[in-house]
């Protein structure tokens, strides 16, 4: 009878747990993806801006996530901007933007969403 009682909190924090670790795989590959795609746009300011050249970078980065299978350009679910800005230090750098969309999970009303967009941003100074 206790089990009975207890199974729906079980079930209710393993579907958390699952949701959550989900989420957070997904934070990390898109940072990774991030990170790759402006250690190319770096390179020289011919590449600076290249958006098209960084998607390429962020869908090798990204192949194995589950709704990016066979995906050949960055719009839905994934999006890459690349652009040459201003560093910290006066000089020319490289940013590039990934913006990904989860899958949809089991939404938690009030703790987790079904589906969410991660965006994540890398800097780097461009090569001479």
């Amino acid at each position: 009878m206790e089990f009975a009682f207890f199974l729906p909190y079980l079930l209710f924090a393993f579907v958390g747990a699952f949701d959550l670790g989900n989420y957070s795989w997904a934070l990390m590959k898109t940072q990774d993806a991030a990170r790759a795609a402006v250690l190319y746009t770096s390179s020289g300011t011919s590449t600076a801006t290249d958006s098209a050249g960084a998607c390429t970078r962020v869908l090798a980065e990204m192949s194995d996530a589950p709704n990016l299978a066979g995906q050949s350009s960055c719009t839905g679910a994934l999006t890459v901007t690349a652009s040459l800005v201003t560093g910290p230090d006066g000089n020319n750098a490289s940013q590039v933007t990934v913006s990904y969309q989860t899958v949809p999970l089991i939404a938690i009303p009030g703790l987790l969403p079904g589906q969410t967009t991660i965006t994540r941003s890398v800097t780097m100074m461009v090569g001479s």
